[in-house]
């Protein structure tokens, strides 16, 4: 790893903390928390252990737009009949009002980065809703049809619905609890 590569850490020392090393990412910086009585060389022995750890875990959480394709394939067979095939899936980091969006003209859809880490099922009901404006551009009853077949789309309305509420982050235009949800695209 080059050293423009090199994430910013912050190393935050605890006299309460006795035994264990946790982090955890903070915006683009890893926060790793030790406790106080750790010698120099232990706190830096244990912060590169815990960013290697901590990246391993992001990698994971982060499927390749490759693999991204290829569950949207399974998610497509499963619950649009097929009928839904797109032409390439991949992550976006410019999408802060959308959790994802299509182009039906060339059958791309893009996913905002803020899915990752979310729970899968959380991401195939962004997917599947995505995969339906390729049968459906807009968001009339037809289009909604289709995506009710993905059977966690409710559930996942409410926790996208939930996770904006938290995170103060305003709703997509022309969503609601009951229409839209927070998936526009």
């Amino acid at each position: 790893m080059t050293e423009a590569a090199q994430p910013q850490v912050e190393v935050r020392r605890s006299r309460r903390r006795r035994r264990t090393v946790s982090a955890y990412r903070d915006g683009e910086r890893i926060v790793v928390l030790v406790p106080a009585s750790l010698s120099r060389k232990e706190e830096a022995e244990w912060v590169t252990t815990m960013v290697a750890r901590l990246e391993r875990s992001e990698r994971r959480l982060r499927p390749s737009d490759d693999e991204l394709l290829s569950r949207a394939l399974e998610l497509n067979d499963k619950y649009l009949g097929g009928l839904a095939t797109p032409g390439s899936v991949r992550w976006v980091d410019n999408q802060r009002s959308r959790w994802g969006s299509c182009t039906p003209g060339d059958r791309t859809i893009r996913l905002s980065a803020r899915l990752q880490g979310m729970p899968q099922w959380v991401v195939d009901y962004v997917i599947v809703h995505e995969l339906a404006h390729l049968l459906e551009p807009g968001h009339d009853q037809r289009f909604w049809s289709w995506v009710e077949n993905y059977p966690k789309a409710e559930r996942a309305q409410g926790y996208l619905l939930g996770w904006s509420a938290a995170a103060r982050v305003d709703e997509p235009p022309g969503s609601d609890v009951e229409g839209a949800g927070p998936a526009e695209g």
